[in-house]
């Protein structure tokens, strides 16, 4: 029987947590300190169907192959795809007695939504749920959330608790205009878009509470087509373009590739394909480009140890 990641760990003692003028909670310098062991890392883009949570999981696994203790976080409170994620790799590895060595689960703890009619008072209860959580995952290496394709209360507070921001885009102008605002006949940028202006608030109010060090971001280009196409190219050169406005790392993400479908209701990723206790191998060069892709993720986010063993583990498949 392999161990029940959805069951609850004793709480760690919870920090004090700083608050800005218009309520959302942000660590303050003194908290953050005491919790600098954790790196916070938000996956986020207010678009649905951008592979936020095929790159969090991904992200999740490569972590613990390496030997960090990671802890996930699931605020997209209404598909909780990320927690049907984690459930279906429990049931799997129950049903083929394949144990936590071979196919590691992290610490999950999930958080509620206030069902509070004030809006007032449900952002000061989901702030206290939120801060109580995070303090649970005191003693992890990593912490990864997957933010909801909304501008919710939760989502902001992850994103201003973030190390690194993760903003997974399909590569089409549809998805960049959540960046930034074009000129309809000239194509020039404008400047931001709302979920840029969320990042940008985000930075703020880390500066503003006084923790030490700014927020890595990185937008992770998904589906990119292998045709050189002229469209694939104009998106790039823009992407560029306000990677220097506005801060920014840009990052080759996930093609489109049936596999990463495959692999959810199993709850595998590929980084699992071909390891002890997993029977499904990496069958095809597709798959094998695919994982390619994950390293080139990982490589992208500088997370040394976890980057390394997963460089090795692709080598050697």
């Amino acid at each position: 029987m392999t161990q029940n990641p959805f069951t609850n760990r004793p709480s760690a003692s919870l920090q004090a947590r700083g608050k800005t003028a218009d309520g959302d909670a942000v660590c303050d310098a003194e908290s953050r300190a005491a919790s600098d062991g954790t790196k916070v890392i938000v996956i986020g883009n207010e678009k649905g169907g951008s592979g936020k949570t095929t790159a969090a999981m991904h992200l999740i696994v490569a972590l613990m192959k390496s030997g960090f203790k990671t802890g996930a976080m699931d605020l997209d409170l209404r598909q909780k795809s990320l927690t049907r994620y984690l459930f279906n790799r429990q049931k799997w590895a129950e049903k083929q007695g394949t144990g936590v060595k071979d196919l590691p689960f992290p610490v999950f703890i999930p958080v509620e939504a206030s069902e509070d009619d004030s809006r007032a008072r449900s952002r000061e209860i989901e702030t206290e749920r939120f801060a109580e959580t995070m303090g649970r995952f005191a003693d992890c290496d990593y912490l990864i959330i997957d933010c909801p394709g909304a501008n919710t209360h939760l989502s902001r507070l992850a994103h201003a608790h973030a190390d690194v921001i993760v903003t997974p885009m399909n590569d089409s102008f549809v998805d960049f205009d959540l960046l930034a605002k074009l000129d309809p006949a000239s194509g020039d940028i404008l400047g931001p878009s709302l979920y840029a202006e969320m990042v940008w608030e985000a930075r703020q109010k880390r500066a503003m509470s006084g923790v030490m060090g700014g927020i890595d971001w990185v937008v992770l280009r998904n589906r990119i087509g292998a045709a050189n196409a002229k469209n694939k190219k104009r998106v790039g050169d823009k992407l560029k373009d306000l990677s220097d406005r506005i801060g920014f790392r840009l990052a080759h993400g996930f093609g489109e590739r049936v596999i990463y479908r495959e692999l959810f209701p199993m709850g595998l990723t590929l980084l699992d394909l071909g390891q002890g206790g997993v029977p499904r191998k990496l069958s095809s060069m597709t798959h094998i480009t695919a994982r390619q892709e994950i390293r080139a993720f990982l490589l992208t986010l500088k997370l040394g140890k976890s980057t390394k063993k997963t460089d090795q583990q692709t080598q050697a498949a």
